[in-house]
């Protein structure tokens, strides 16, 4: 009866949210650029300015999980007072760069219409799942300064390109030819590029996940600890890979209450 309760409200949800999505080309001037996009999924208005996310769904650098590690995710934010920003980010096809170019640029965006969507620029935060849980780390590690988010929560993230527990799809699709590249395959391994620019983290994921090995995630909070970063890391004892905001994964309201508490010590919400 719970899980019909759940299903129901999810499909109910994602009924009312249709009319209330605004999609944008991240490049319009760019026509090799055009897939690359936005949608943009306003909270209920408020008096102050509001916090906001950028959300990258994973799917290996390959393709992109756009709906329950993006659309999904974005109505649950939203519904929590954040301006949500799905980005479809471009597929590198061995051209590194090309994700965060549209990471930075999708950041970026959402800080210049800071007035425009009533969202406070100094609380514009990245969530990420898997490969976009590395794409999102990639934002908070070796961007530009000035296109660095506020705070990241991460959803069972790709860190490293170590060869012991690096997620092979998504290296060998981010590096291509340059795969045995050693100055690359440092440079994506995350966890030693943290500094001290390097925002607050959450992360997320479940002890046995057999895609994404659960090292990844230890790694990436020890260097934010080295660093005297906030960050925070609750491992779930099941749940394997992919579960994103969805509504059968055995914590799912554990989950929301974790995300949203430790947003509130963050004082990002009240």
């Amino acid at each position: 009866m719970r899980s019909f309760l759940l299903l129901f409200l999810s499909l109910f949800t994602s009924v009312i949210w249709a009319q209330n999505i605004e999609q944008s080309k991240l490049w319009p001037d760019k026509p090799n650029a055009n897939e690359a996009e936005i949608y943009i999924y306003q909270p209920k208005k408020s008096d102050k300015a509001v916090p906001a996310v950028l959300i990258c769904p994973g799917g290996g650098y390959s393709g992109l999980a756009m709906d329950r590690e993006g659309h999904d995710m974005a109505k649950w934010y939203a519904s929590n007072g954040f301006v949500a920003v799905v980005l479809k980010y471009r597929m590198p096809k061995g051209i590194h760069s090309v994700p965060l170019e549209d990471a930075e640029k999708a950041i970026s965006v959402i800080r210049e219409n800071a007035d425009k969507w009533n969202l406070d620029k100094n609380k514009v935060g990245i969530v990420g799942s898997s490969a976009g849980g590395h794409l999102a780390a990639s934002l908070c590690t070796i961007a530009k300064d000035a296109n660095r988010p506020n705070f990241a929560i991460l959803y069972y993230p790709v860190i490293s390109f170590d060869s012991k527990m690096a997620h092979k799809g998504s290296m060998k699709n981010l590096l291509g030819k340059d795969i045995d590249n050693k100055e690359l395959v440092d440079h994506y391994s995350l966890d030693k590029q943290v500094d001290d620019k390097t925002p607050k983290t959450l992360l997320l994921l479940s002890n046995d996940d057999r895609v994404v090995p659960p090292m990844n995630s230890i790694l990436y909070y020890m260097a934010l600890n080295e660093h005297h970063i906030p960050a925070s890391l609750y491992m779930f004892p099941n749940g394997g890979h992919e579960w994103g905001i969805r509504y059968d994964f055995g914590y799912y309201q554990e989950v929301k209450d974790l995300i949203l508490k430790w947003l509130r010590r963050m004082q990002i919400i009240d």
